[in-house]
């Protein structure tokens, strides 16, 4: 059968004779060799999972409630081997991969191992014209198993954040991790099965895109897409042809305005964090910058001495000095930064801070980059670039900064700087985001409350929140009787029932000028 999808692009470099083959992104030192997992093996491993479901879904609300508390607790008992593996395979500063990967799935799997119950109960639908006679319920039931496919960036808080979610909702789960990153999903997978969780309930399906598709194709009921617009598309029909649903995240190239009101100290350090957290590869990454003309050279000037402080190198030889910015995770996304600051300076921009490549022994840096002078017409104003490079433009009144900001096919989240937050909550209630953030940047994914997802070509549907909680479900209605009674609406129709029926809704929405 010809596969639904097909892998976006050509064959990653790293995908060797049926075997992942990796080396750290800030040493250059290889990884062992990884085996790909065959199209017949995920679906092995999904037909595993559908049979673990079942079991899972059997379990009291208690007992599993109890086992996601004994994953948080693993979590938390082994938090620095899974920071030493995220700095040797993801390049991340330490204390990165303990506040933005570990912290948020400790709190993700506490939020949601004790409300999960109370939000999936049994929701109550007043019925407004037969209430008196009819009553109707919402049931939340699991949809089976979850298919997750995840990026390379966040490679342990993004996915295990869908896993969890889906295990408090009652369905197994099967991850494809990222070529450039499997090994961490799979620590993780030994940590929920150390918490007492059924190993065939959460699969791991090392591989690239061959993989992806199989694993979309195997009888999944639901996918949670992470990645590129292309493969996003690809990922979409899909599912579409298989009338399941789906949610993609798909990046982004999120812009902050600043406004002349505005704390320059405060914007200047949150923009510069928002910029180069994870080396600028996060999809709410700061990426565009518009500032005030009147206060534009002095923020400048304060983001150049606070980008020119950042410190830069191997997050696991820093040790207990640590760094601020680590390396970049895959080679061809170096490439794509080199050429979008090659083509920047080539049209006129200049770089006050940063714009260094280094690659020594098969290390992969880029250095903070700030760059001023930019112009709509630069690629690294327009494309999302997924690497530390902050572009700052002026702009002359608010709404040439809301055009500017809204001029993207992306829409994921977006930033505004003021002193008054009724300001800034006016601008931000006219800027196309899933998420704006007011005075702050960058952890709202964190928050397990609060949905995330993008508008336009930033992606669909959402995950976390009680949306995402819910969104995990088929919600199924039902529909009883209170009062016994026998519809007039029934067989055999009457012209005397007509009548009744036509005088009734006359009488019944007939208007104030009726």
């Amino acid at each position: 059968m010809e596969p639904l999808i097909r892998p976006a692009f050509a064959r990653p470099s790293n995908l060797v004779d049926g075997a992942i083959r990796n080396t750290e992104p800030a040493t250059g030192r290889p990884f062992p060799d990884l085996p790909i997992t065959s199209p017949a093996e995920v679906r092995e491993v999904v037909g595993r999972a559908r049979e673990a479901q079942r079991r899972w879904a059997a379990l009291d609300w208690g007992e599993r409630r109890k086992k996601l508390l004994a994953f948080r607790d693993r979590l938390i008992a082994r938090t620095d081997e899974v920071v030493d593996l995220l700095v040797r395979e993801n390049g991340k500063a330490r204390f990165e991969a303990l506040t933005h990967e570990i912290f948020p799935i400790v709190d993700l799997t506490n939020f949601f191992a004790k409300r999960a119950r109370r939000v999936l109960r049994d929701e109550k639908i007043p019925l407004h014209l037969f209430g008196p006679l009819k009553a109707s319920r919402l049931r939340h039931e699991p949809r089976g198993v979850i298919g997750v496919i995840s990026p390379w960036n966040f490679p342990f808080s993004i996915p295990m954040g869908d896993v969890i979610m889906a295990l408090a909702a009652r369905n197994a789960v099967v991850v494809k991790p990222s070529e450039w990153t499997p090994r961490i999903l799979l620590l993780a997978k030994e940590l929920l099965v150390e918490a007492g969780i059924d190993p065939d309930l959460v699969g791991v399906v090392p591989g690239g895109g061959e993989t992806g598709a199989a694993l979309v194709e195997a009888d999944v009921d639901m996918v949670i897409f992470t990645g590129s617009v292309a493969t996003g598309r690809k990922v979409g029909e899909a599912c579409g042809r298989r009338l399941i649903p789906y949610v993609a995240e798909l990046g982004g190239k999120d812009p902050a305005i600043v406004l002349p009101d505005a704390n320059l100290d405060h914007a200047a350090r949150q923009v510069v964090w928002g910029a180069f957290a994870n080396s600028g590869q996060i999809c709410a990454s700061v990426e565009r910058v518009l500032v005030h003309e009147s206060i534009h050279d002095a923020f400048v000037a304060k983001v150049v001495e606070l980008a020119s402080a950042v410190r830069q190198g191997d997050p696991a030889a820093a040790g207990e000095a640590h760094v601020d910015v680590g390396a970049m995770v895959v080679p061809s996304q170096v490439d794509l930064v080199q050429r979008q600051l090659d083509d920047a300076k080539s049209k006129g921009a200049r770089i006050l801070v940063g714009g260094g490549v280094h690659g020594e022994g098969g290390a992969r840096f880029i250095e903070p980059t700030v760059l001023v002078d930019v112009t709509s017409d630069m690629e690294i104003w327009r494309d999302e670039t997924f690497g530390p490079c902050l572009p700052i433009r002026p702009y002359r009144d608010v709404e040439e900064a809301i055009r500017e900001a809204n001029d993207s096919a992306f829409g994921l989240s977006a930033y505004v700087f003021s002193r008054s937050v009724s300001r800034a909550d006016a601008v931000a209630r006219r800027l196309e985001a899933g998420t704006v953030m007011i005075n702050d940047v960058l952890y709202t994914h964190a928050l397990p409350e609060t949905p995330w997802g993008g508008v336009k070509q930033s992606g669909i549907g959402r995950v976390h929140g009680i949306q995402g909680l819910k969104d995990l479900c088929e919600v199924r209605h039902v529909n009883r009787p209170r009062l016994p009674m026998v519809p007039l609406w029934m067989f055999p129709y009457r012209e005397r029932t007509f009548r009744a029926f036509r005088y009734g809704m006359r009488k019944l929405f007939r208007g104030p000028l009726g």
